[in-house]
């Protein structure tokens, strides 16, 4: 049984975080729709423009992915944490999104 390094565990719950963070800003850009990202006004509240969002998701999907190529899950644990942190993150952005949504 192959085990990994602590500091690998992290970087697999990373990838999954920042590869769950993708997804809504891609889609939403690719869709021509304003979202929020980390360099709106205020950050993580106000709109930013479609392109920004599309950047911003694909820079999320390509740190994400360079986690995964130079620190691939070994076990069943990485690739569980893999899933937890993409979950996590996934909750934590609904909560965020829902009340800023809310307040629109």
């Amino acid at each position: 049984m192959v085990t990994m390094s602590l500091l690998g565990y992290v970087w697999a719950f990373l990838a999954g975080a920042f590869l769950a963070n993708g997804v809504p800003h891609f889609v939403m850009g690719i869709c021509g729709m304003p979202f929020p990202t980390p360099f709106a006004k205020p950050p993580g509240e106000g709109d930013s423009l479609p392109v920004v969002n599309v950047v911003w998701g694909f820079a999320n999907f390509v740190v994400g992915l360079m986690l995964l190529h130079f620190h691939a899950p070994q076990d069943l644990l990485a690739w569980a944490l893999l899933g937890v942190g993409a979950l996590l993150l996934g909750v934590m952005m609904a909560s965020h999104f829902g009340k800023v949504q809310a307040k629109k």
